[in-house]
């Protein structure tokens, strides 16, 4: 006589496991969402470690003159000092056959923010995408 054993398959599958997971999948994804921030402007902080693969094309430089307290413009690297009424000129001039412009502001770490604001003003007027330069960390 043969000994029989019984065997019998448990047909359900533990889910406690797969719920954990997908628990914390839930809050990676809350967390990392909320991190995202969206901003008008692209900008790149002093300081940083970052890259932007966007080549500007065309460049604002203002240099503070720090014993007179003024600032000299400069567009695109030319060796002369452009007014501040005059940058936007330059820029549409420059800018005018680009699709998508994009303009770098470097700027003296001693000029204040309201200047810096002022030539991004120019570029959102003109619906142009701003870069601020920054020197690596």
């Amino acid at each position: 006589m043969a000994i029989r054993t019984k065997v019998n398959v448990d047909p359900s599958f533990p889910l406690s496991s797969m719920t954990d997971l997908v628990f914390l999948l839930l809050i990676f994804f809350m967390i990392s969402s909320t991190m995202i921030n969206s901003n008008a402007l692209k900008l790149l902080l002093p300081k940083s470690t970052n890259q932007v693969s966007t080549k500007p094309e065309a460049v604002v430089s203002i240099k503070h003159l720090l014993p007179s307290n003024t600032f000299l413009y400069y567009v695109n690297s030319t060796k002369h000092s452009v007014a501040f009424s005059d940058i936007e000129r330059k820029l549409q001039e420059h800018l005018a056959d680009s699709d998508e412009p994009v303009v770098s502001i470097y700027v003296d770490k001693t000029a204040p923010v309201a200047v810096v604001v002022d030539v991004m003003n120019i570029a959102k007027r003109n619906k142009y995408k701003v870069l601020l330069a920054t020197s690596p960390e």
